[in-house]
């Protein structure tokens, strides 16, 4: 994608279909007259008056204790600059935005317009009432550390300065975890910081915490070494500045065991690099461009231990593992103030936790046979479901502690289980699912990329890295859409009806006819089919020429499925194929099944749904609780629909003990723990969230996930085919982009399992 392309890409994102990023959504109910006048007037009076008889009562009655705002003045926005309030308000709620999916923390975005310190601090002190906590964001320095220690001073709520603290903790977390695999002790190594902003001052501070001599500690400004007889060094700088002249930063290097940067790209030569000494530290946290490229650094010194700020690379410094499980555990205390005890807690919960066995969840989202603690691994990854329930916990044990907490916690394992609770309405899956498929990316077919928005899921999912596309359908017109999206890159075209593709469609004829011939395809048959798209593709996958296909936007889903059902044998071992929804719920992802292809499934059928269904939800690292589902409960009804339900599941409660499977169970007492427990307590599902649904009948499935779909704006994504020997997939007729790009990450790893599958069995 050029840049204008780019821009204007960014631009739609932020003004469709609704300007910004965030809303207020009302969390009681407002259907009935009754409900509007306890929400307001006259019966909003009564928390009005408890809270002016007990002002705590506010975090009773109001969303304050899970309120945070994000202020800035728009001084030092990202690397914008000083850009303004208004400028920086989309910034302010994209912070918004990732305290909700990562910590579920709500939060009102404020822009203030000034530069004085007092204005500032004033109006904040002002406001504060409303919120229950305060993140600093984008103030240039500085001033942050003025208005930061004073608003810390006078109020009682937590205050952070994100862009300070933040890549401090993770920063100070992986410097805890380097020093250990380097056998160093942090108070004998020699540290150079590059940079010597808020960031750097900061980082630095925390290093100091955990042992760092500050004389072993030289500090560079763009301007050069920080020295004690610069006038211009803030109080804050003249901490780290040394007596004496002036080095270089080369000459400063030499013989260093930490390099922190903070600074710019590329300032850091593999020269200077050679000369630090053994298991050398580098945090090169410049963005997007390192002080030194990552592949650069580990060439050069295979003993190197590196992390950048990229996500592209090991050991990714994120501020997002660390501020909203910060104001978590911060808020869920009631803490008046964020002070270091918390952030101690913060870095050493992190140190611990990349040390600890990753689930496979994690490793299936970035790719990886199996993480673990080492040099590529030092700080946690950012998609870690333990995040919420290690550090959250942590801060607000040191909150506790260290006397600023109001509201202690008591029971441990009751709040982590509400932390859990608090992440089920978390689209993570899709970010761990786009994570795991750019990991090892496939050729996939798209085809038919001659209509607007197959071809501009194609682009997403070429510039998003999820996979190498292929376009099918007619060539004139597919570059005509390329150049109305601006889709620039340089892909395979290929339109099976030209005369250029004799030569293919012939080969791939006789190859599909050679498997047909007994079964009533002629040759003549096969030539017709292969200058149809879709038995074009899927004889591209069975050629190898392609890794996976998706298909289907603009044809009803039997119309497209039975090629894919002729071309492409089953997976060994599978007696059908059949296909699951996963949908991205409030409680979480929920894999329904089947949703596309068996009309009425015999218990044999369903048996084998569920085991197929049960392995699709652990190739995305979610471990299957599964509810066959009827309009009956454990034999109440003697109905065929109920009995082969009651079949299925005594089959796999006598061959497969380890599933937690049950049922036939109607579908409310499937999601309803409470209900469950209290009429059917026997049952395996006793005790455990369900997360798997599988029907008695295709009607059934596919209305309740399109049911859920568009009632509830869940997103679904899928049918997911499963049985097939081949990563083919398909789109539900008139696919939105973003269900196409979904289901290419799909296909992507679907293909990424085949493959590791093929290999083990090599072995």
């Amino acid at each position: 994608m050029n840049k204008e392309s780019k821009r204007r890409e960014a631009l739609l994102y932020h003004s469709e279909p609704t300007p910004g990023k965030i809303q207020v959504v009302p969390t009681k109910k407002y259907a009935t007259q009754r409900d509007l006048s306890l929400a307001y007037s006259p019966g909003v009076a009564e928390p009005c008056l408890e809270i002016a008889a007990n002002v705590d009562d506010v975090y009773k009655y109001t969303a304050k204790g899970n309120l945070v705002a994000v202020i800035s003045n728009g001084t030092a926005v990202l690397g914008l600059g000083d850009i303004g309030p208004e400028a920086s308000k989309p910034v302010m709620e994209g912070k918004g935005l990732l305290f909700k999916i990562f910590s579920d923390i709500d939060v009102f975005d404020i822009e203030i317009g000034t530069k004085d310190i007092e204005e500032f601090i004033q109006t904040v002190k002002n406001i504060a009432p409303t919120f229950g906590g305060i993140n600093l964001e984008d103030i240039k320095a500085p001033e942050s550390f003025e208005i930061e220690r004073r608003l810390v001073e006078e109020l009682d709520i937590p205050v952070m300065h994100d862009d300070q603290h933040g890549t401090a903790i993770i920063s100070s977390a992986a410097l805890i975890n380097a020093l250990e695999l380097a056998g160093k002790k942090a108070e004998d190594v020699k540290v150079v910081v590059s940079g010597a902003g808020s960031a750097a001052i900061a980082c630095t501070d925390l290093y100091v915490l955990l042992g760092v001599k500050v004389e072993n500690i030289k500090m560079f400004n763009s301007k050069g070494l920080l020295t004690k007889d610069n006038p211009s060094l803030s109080e804050l700088q003249l901490k780290y500045a040394v007596d004496g002249a002036k080095i270089e930063l080369a000459e400063a290097i030499k013989g260093a065991d930490v390099f922190i940067g903070l600074s710019s790209g590329d300032i850091l030569t593999p020269a200077m690099l050679l000369t630090m000494k053994d298991n050398p530290i580098v945090f090169a946290m410049a963005n997007p461009n390192p002080e030194i490229d990552y592949n650069l650094a580990t060439e050069t010194r295979k003993d190197v231990i590196m992390a950048t700020g990229r996500s592209d690379f090991p050991n990714q410094v994120n501020n997002v593992l660390g501020f909203p499980y910060i104001f978590r555990g911060a808020l869920d205390v009631r803490a008046t103030k964020i002070n270091e005890a918390m952030k101690m807690a913060a870095v050493k919960a992190l140190a611990i936790l990349a040390k600890e066995p990753v689930p496979e969840q994690v490793n299936v989202a970035y790719g990886a046979t199996k993480l673990g603690f080492g040099r590529d691994y030092i700080i946690p990854k950012p998609f870690d479901p333990r995040l919420i329930t290690i550090v959250a916990p942590a801060v607000a044990k040191a909150a506790m502690e260290s006397g600023v907490a109001k509201n202690p916690i008591t029971d441990w394992a009751a709040y982590e289980d509400q932390l859990r609770e608090r992440m089920g309405n978390d689209n993570k899956m899709v970010r761990l699912m786009t994570n795991r498929a750019k990991m090892d990316p496939k050729r996939i077919v798209f085809a038919e990329a001659d209509q607007l928005n197959v071809l501009k899921a194609a682009q997403i999912v070429h510039e998003d890295g999820i996979g190498f596309p292929i376009l099918l359908g007619n060539k004139e017109v597919i570059l005509e859409l390329k150049a109305e999206l601006g889709f620039d890159a340089e892909l395979e075209i290929i339109d099976p009806k030209t005369n250029e593709e004799e030569a293919r469609r012939n080969r791939f004829a006789t190859s599909y006819w050679e498997t047909r011939e007994r079964r009533g395809v002629s040759l003549l048959d096969a030539q017709k089919y292969m200058r149809e798209r879709n038995y074009f593709a899927a004889m591209m996958v069975n050629e190898g020429e392609a890794d996976a296909l998706v298909t289907g936007h603009t044809r009803s889903y039997p119309s497209v499925v039975k090629p894919m059902l002729q071309l492409i044998e089953k997976a060994h071992g599978a007696s059908l194929v059949a296909t699951a929804n996963m949908m991205l719920t409030s409680r979480g992802p929920m894999f329904l099944s089947d949703t596309a292809i068996n009309i009425n499934p015999s218990a044999e059928d369903l048996i084998n749904i569920a085991i197929m269904t049960a392995k699709t939800a652990k190739m995305f690292g979610v471990e299957p609780v599964i509810a066959m589902v009827s309009f009956s409960n454990f034999g109440s009804s003697t109905s065929q629909s109920a009995s082969k339900v009651r079949e299925a599941v005594a089959y796999l409660h006598k061959n497969h003990p380890d599933m937690v499977v049950d049922g036939e169970i109607q579908a409310d007492f499937a999601l309803n723990q409470e209900m469950l427990a209290e009429k059917f307590p026997f049952s395996k599902l006793a005790g455990k969230k369900v997360n798997t649904l599988i029907f008695p009948n295709l009607e059934s499935a596919n209305i309740t996930y399109k049911l859920l779909k568009e009632l509830y704006k869940v997103n679904s994504i899928g049918p997911i085919m499963m049985g097939m020997g081949k990563p083919v997939h398909i789109f539900q007729l008139g696919a939105s982009v973003e269900e196409m790009v979904n289901m290419a990450a799909i296909a992507v790893i679907d293909a990424q399992e085949k493959e590791n599958k093929k290999n083990k069995l090599a072995k």
